[in-house]
């Protein structure tokens, strides 16, 4: 079991005579490959001879001394996590770093894409292409009453649709990234004048 962070085994009150302890509730949470748990959910993995109410009773005093921080949802259903001081997160600053650079089309590989294994990331894909295929459609309006023809023309309309697809792609990978250093550049002037105010 791995030892507590400094920061809970101040706050926790080690009584060894009690039935549970605070710190078998929170060793409990802690050891879970889980954010959140219902009173319910520490019951079951704490022991199955410890009350609800005694769970309940250690999980208010984790509470009271912010060890822990809950949510309650419709149907009055509270949910339990342990409040890490790094993180505004139900997560391990471990875990909130791991969800921060990996999204459902980072975790799809060509394996799970052809065996359709990955519902996140082919859901992803899918509306990125929906919405891909809007931005088409609005280019062809526009194209229309300048009876402009697509850039990538071929014989296959697969290939012909394929590449203007990747035309726009990149075309907005461009103006999302000329648009961001003009406003990084914008802050930063305006952040430069704030100072030179302040200053005066």
């Amino acid at each position: 079991m791995a030892p507590l962070p400094p920061w809970i085994k101040t706050r926790i009150d080690d009584e060894l005579n009690r039935k549970l302890t605070q710190r078998h509730v929170v060793e409990t949470m802690l050891e879970a490959d889980r954010p959140y748990f219902s009173a319910e959910q520490i019951r079951a993995r704490v022991r199955p001879d410890v009350s609800k109410e005694t769970v309940r009773l250690r999980l208010n005093e984790l509470l009271e001394i912010d060890v822990i921080a809950a949510d309650t949802y419709p149907e009055s259903i509270t949910l339990y996590y342990v409040n890490h001081p790094e993180s505004q997160w139900p997560l391990s600053p471990e875990g909130r770093d791991a969800l921060a650079y990996e999204t459902p089309l980072d975790t799809l590989s060509v394996g799970d894409f052809v065996r359709l294994r990955n519902p996140a990331g082919i859901r992803t894909l899918v509306l990125a292409g929906f919405q891909l295929s809007l931005v088409l459609f609005a280019v062809g309006i526009v194209a229309s009453p300048l009876a402009s023809d697509p850039i990538v023309r071929s014989t296959n309309a697969y290939w012909e649709a394929a590449g203007n697809l990747f035309v726009v792609c990149f075309v907005l990978l461009l103006l999302e990234r000329t648009v961001r250093k003009l406003r990084d550049d914008g802050a930063a002037i305006a952040g430069v004048r704030l100072g030179r105010t302040n200053s005066n």
